[in-house]
């Protein structure tokens, strides 16, 4: 019989501020959407990983003999169609109002500050946090060459973003407020020229190379990310850019081996589990939505 998540170990933590949410593609997906299609900006559901690769496949005439992989899909995409087309069709795809899931709404209702991390390019947990008159700061990861090492930070109530180096950002004390971290860039729903996506081979190699550099991840998040456990909602740890980024993680942030993380996943295989468990995070078999469930009810209860 599969074990249950420590919910009532997971609830305390993020109300006490020791646990980071990450969010993956399948946090912002609707789990009873059906066999709907994905149609660019109608803004009817956001598209898994799959479901983008096979969108921009589609468009870009990619080979049909080769492998359907999300970042060489969009390294394909961008040879043949250049990076103006390539971020235009994803500005037209994440631009628009999707219904918030769970995750989000369970997450914006949580009064202590959080440090939320996600590699998703829409904005659903900012406008969950909005609806709650939630103050938060918003930290993106830039892809424009014009950029350099920079980071965006919207500091909570600015109408524009400042372009800052991921060591100088400064934050004041993270236990004050909510910063939402987009690892991987993001839509712009005001000015488009502004989308930042990690989504090529080429733009992971160049994430990847400023992570050895210390020049990608912020460093006032070396702390946390160093001493909080990590709860990963929407994962799959199958996709090995993740695996990267979290042995960059391990071996750049010296994040000590004793602290315990999370993942809910449905159906893991046994490779992604073993995989997971290397990385000392449990994962626990249930459907998000159901997991979030479970935890509101021990909130209620607890």
């Amino acid at each position: 019989m599969p074990l249950n998540p420590p919910y009532l170990l997971i609830r305390d933590g993020l109300l006490k501020g020791r646990v980071i949410p990450l969010l993956g593609s399948g946090a912002s997906i609707d789990e009873t959407r059906g066999d709907a299609t994905l149609v660019p900006g109608l803004g009817s559901y956001l598209p898994s990983a799959n479901e983008l690769a096979r969108h921009l496949a589609e468009k870009a005439g990619f080979p049909e003999e080769e492998e359907l992989r999300l970042t060489k899909v969009a390294q394909y995409y961008d040879v043949v169609g250049g990076r103006k087309a390539l971020n235009d069709e994803l500005h037209s795809i994440f631009d628009c109002d999707y219904p918030l899931t769970p995750v989000h709404t369970f997450l914006a209702d949580i009064d202590a500050p959080l440090l939320i991390v996600t590699t998703n390019y829409d904005d659903c947990i900012e406008r969950a946090l909005k609806l709650k008159n939630r103050k938060y700061d918003l930290v993106i990861h830039t892809t424009d060459t014009a950029a350099g090492d920079h980071l965006l930070w919207w500091e909570d109530g600015k109408t524009e973003p400042m372009k800052i180096s991921p060591n100088k950002l400064d934050l004041g004390n993270l236990d004050d407020r909510t910063v939402v971290y987009k690892m991987h860039g993001a839509v712009d729903r005001i000015f488009a020229k502004r989308d930042q996506y990690v989504i090529t081979e080429d733009d992971y190699i160049d994430f990847l190379s400023r992570m050895t550099k210390n020049k990608a991840v912020p460093a006032i998040f070396a702390e946390p990310f160093q001493s909080r456990h990590f709860l990963f909602l929407g994962y799959a740890l199958s996709d090995w850019n993740l695996r990267v980024v979290l042995n960059r993680i391990e071996k750049d942030l010296r994040r000590p081996k004793g602290i315990r993380s999370w993942a809910v996943q449905q159906n893991p295989s046994p490779l992604e589990q073993r995989f997971w468990q290397e990385r000392g995070v449990e994962v626990y078999n249930k459907p998000l939505d159901e997991f979030i469930r479970e935890l509101t009810s021990r909130e209620a209860h607890g």
